[in-house]
């Protein structure tokens, strides 16, 4: 009555049980019956079952409720500034998933989403195109070549990238995509400078260029978080742009928590998405 099947159903699933274990868990007599040990020992681990299914579909109704769970986000590591507020956001419309945050230049970044360590970046972008990635734009900002404050340089209105080359340069590492960018566009324009330094810090560069060891291509906002009184950020003139955007692996399931964070994003920043040049 409780499984809405027949009696003989009942009678050929129960046969089929005992086949597939290779013993007998019901003995009848008369209009009684009785578990045999091997029934007992099949109705208390299947009690065990049930009970552990019950607690999964529980659990998966929380996931997808957003009311438990875990978001691995991937950052760059300067562009947690950029970002406190969309954290902020989504924190408070889902305290029960945990963020586990890692910081990675965004190629690396971008690797880690493809090998599944990461669930969804943000980076800058283009990301590679070579990678089986989702990318979607969100912000972008100008660059600025950072220089030291001496008299050289205060009444340097705007830079080229054919000033910018014939001084010392402090770049990112090869994982980060501004440092590939600029090599790219470097090399289309027919420009070699001289690398002097490369870093995964923008704060250490930053300090390299109060000491003189020569200049840096950096984002604006990163500049306007430095000392104004012994350091100097003049717009560079070009098509370069600091893109921000997400990643995450092209045909992969996407969790809950994974589309939250994009729409959580998307909200943030509403605005029409940048342009992207390759």
């Amino acid at each position: 009555e409780k499984l809405y099947v027949t009696q003989p159903t009942i009678s050929k699933m129960l046969r089929q049980l005992e086949e597939e274990l290779g013993c007998t868990l019901l003995l009848r007599e008369g209009r009684k019956l009785y578990l045999t040990d091997s029934g007992k020992a099949v109705y208390q681990r299947g009690n065990a079952i049930l009970q552990e299914f019950r607690q999964l579909e529980a659990e998966i109704s929380d996931i997808n409720q957003l009311t438990t769970g875990e978001l691995r986000l991937g950052i760059p590591p300067m562009v947690g500034m950029q970002i406190v507020g969309s954290i902020s956001a989504f924190h408070k419309r889902y305290p029960g998933v945990e963020l586990k945050i890692s910081e990675f230049g965004g190629l690396a970044a971008q690797q880690a989403v493809l090998q599944g360590r990461l669930d969804i970046a943000m980076t800058a972008l283009p990301a590679e195109s070579e990678f089986p990635l989702q990318v979607l734009p969100l912000i972008e900002h100008p660059l600025c070549v950072l220089v030291p404050r001496t008299r050289e340089w205060l009444q340097c209105k705007s830079l080229t990238l054919q000033d910018v080359s014939r001084y010392p340069l402090l770049v990112f590492n090869e994982e980060f995509s501004l440092n590939r960018q600029l090599h790219k566009t470097f090399q289309r324009l027919g420009l070699s400078p001289t690398i002097a330094i490369r870093s995964g810090q923008w704060d250490f560069l930053a300090a390299m260029v109060q000491a003189d060891m020569g200049v840096a291509i950096l984002p604006e906002p990163i500049c306007q978080r430095l000392d104004p009184s012994t350091l100097l950020w003049i717009p560079l003139e070009s098509e370069l742009r600091w893109t921000l955007g997400l990643v995450w692996r092209e045909g992969n399931y996407i969790s809950s928590s994974t589309r939250a964070w994009i729409d959580c994003c998307r909200e943030f920043w509403p605005g029409d998405p940048p342009v992207l040049s390759i």
